[in-house]
């Protein structure tokens, strides 16, 4: 296997990959902020809505990352998402004070309509921003630390694993359903006010929270790529394709699935908490076991094993979703089983597979080299 020597890009990667960002994150927001009625002016509805695209987008590289170079299927990311955007929603709730209907400044108003009269343990520092960034990361960090820990170490693959990440999702789909966790229950989060004293409801405020994600996206794509093409890549590589072996050439085959788990688990969460503020509420059906079916939708539309591709299929289906959903919504889940149908049979590397054969020349999901072979690092 020819080792690469360009690093993370090649000097014109480097220009592409930065003018793009210069463009996504300048375009919109200039756009947005031209005058009402002005040709090119951007409509204040759909900077939150492209906003949520990148969010989208960042989480389906945390799902090609494990399942696209390391083979871990995972069927409950949206669980990471969601429990990224309930430690942000809960922040936020904090905040409202005394706005809220029942004017309680420290209980939240479905608090005060269940009768609680203290405010549970897990909810105290969730008055500071800080302490709300920090449970972002670290509680899908860890829940996916946890849980890779023992499947990892049990040797469970495969499709068996694809079952017991689903279960996962499933079990806390119920939990966060019931009105005596603390969630919210059914209802979820909701009514937010504001984000560090900034007006969610601002023009302002929503092209903040655009360029907050589309940033985030490219920090993750750049975190992303720094590991696949690092000496952990071609480990993943090889243990995706050949994992026997690779544990018999004596590599931490555990260890290295474990962080790599942990790392997808924690963009993820980052994903959920950038979304919640710009879509306004969170509640259970993010748990739902089809949201985490429909996120390895997206990979397998771009093109797993890419990265790009993952961010692309992320785009593309949702951006459909969005369509047909206002102009068919009855038909949306049908062309959503069917384009599935068909991208796993005709088109199994996704839309950079199906562009290569137009005789254009898209990134190559990377071939793997076991580690001790000839070629190989």
């Amino acid at each position: 296997m020819r080792r690469r020597t360009e690093g993370l890009f090649t000097p014109r990667g480097w220009a592409g990959f930065l003018a793009l960002g210069a463009i996504l994150i300048v375009a919109v927001p200039l756009l947005n902020a031209l005058p009402a009625g002005a040709a090119l002016q951007l409509p204040d509805y759909l900077v939150p809505l492209l906003g949520k695209y990148a969010c989208y987008a960042l989480l389906a590289l945390a799902l090609d990352l494990v399942w696209g170079y390391a083979g871990i299927l995972s069927l409950g990311h949206g669980a990471f998402f969601a429990l990224g955007g309930y430690a942000m929603g809960m922040y936020l709730m904090r905040q409202i004070g005394t706005r809220g209907v029942y004017r309680d400044p420290i209980l939240p108003d479905f608090m005060v309509f269940l009768n609680w009269k203290y405010l549970p343990w897990y909810w105290y520092g969730f008055d500071h921003f800080a302490f709300a960034v920090a449970m972002v990361v670290l509680v899908p960090g860890v829940l996916a630390f946890v849980f890779g820990w023992f499947a990892f170490r049990s040797r469970v693959t495969g499709v068996y694993l694809s079952i017991i990440t689903q279960a996962l999702t499933y079990a806390l789909w119920l939990a966060f359903f019931r009105n005596d966790m603390g969630f919210g229950g059914n209802n979820g989060l909701t009514d937010f006010k504001d984000l560090l004293g900034f007006d969610l409801h601002a023009a302002s405020t929503r092209r903040g929270l655009y360029i907050a994600s589309v940033v985030a996206l490219g920090l993750g794509y750049l975190a992303c790529r720094f590991i696949t093409r690092s000496k952990l890549g071609r480990l993943l590589l090889a243990l995706r394709d050949a994992e026997s072996r690779v544990r018999f050439l004596g590599y931490s085959v555990d260890h290295a699935k474990l962080f790599t788990f942990t790392v997808s688990a924690v963009l993820a969460g980052v994903a959920g908490a950038l979304y919640v503020p710009q879509v306004g509420i969170i509640n259970p059906s993010e748990f739902s076991p089809g949201n985490s079916i429909e996120i390895a939708i997206w990979v397998a539309v771009g093109g797993r094993g890419t990265l790009v591709g993952a961010v692309i299929g992320a785009v593309v289906v949702n951006f459909a979703k969005t369509w047909l959903t206002g102009s068919m919504p009855e038909a949306w889940l049908f062309v959503l089983g069917a384009l599935f149908i068909l991208v796993t049979l005709a088109f199994p590397r996704g839309i950079l597979g199906l562009w290569g054969q137009l005789g254009f020349k898209p990134p190559r999901p990377p071939a793997a080299a076991v580690p001790g072979e000839e070629g190989a690092p």
